[in-house]
């Protein structure tokens, strides 16, 4: 199963940072969003922090189609406010398209590629 990854900032404002926190803990999050990720067929989803700086770790299927996943958020309602009530805590990247949220990262090293050359 695929891993992508995605970086994206919050607002550099410590009670910002700490209310986008809350709102992602069990409980805050709003269960149609957490049906709409499975929906997709994302089998994990985790999101890390450091500073203002996100990382969004998600495990999809082979066939997973983001396109799909995009057109589907936006029909949805419900996905559209929690994605507007995000949007108060979040910042683009420098280096993000016009209308890109979320930029997938780029691997440049894996561990096992190099064990797996030195055989």
């Amino acid at each position: 199963m695929p891993r992508q990854y995605f970086a994206l900032d919050l607002r550099d404002d410590a009670l910002a940072i700490a209310e986008y926190e809350r709102w992602h803990q069990p409980g805050h999050i709003w269960p149609e969003i957490v049906a709409s990720i499975r929906a997709a067929g994302v089998s994990d989803l985790e999101i890390f922090r450091t500073g203002n700086r996100l990382m969004l770790v998600m495990d999809v299927p082979e066939d997973f189609d983001s396109a799909a996943k995009q057109a589907a958020d936006a029909a949805d309602p419900r996905v559209r406010a929690w994605e507007a009530l995000m949007d108060t805590f979040q910042q683009r990247l420098p280096w993000a398209k016009n209308g890109e949220k979320w930029v997938q990262m780029t691997r440049i090293f894996s561990l096992g590629e190099c064990i797996k050359s030195d055989r």
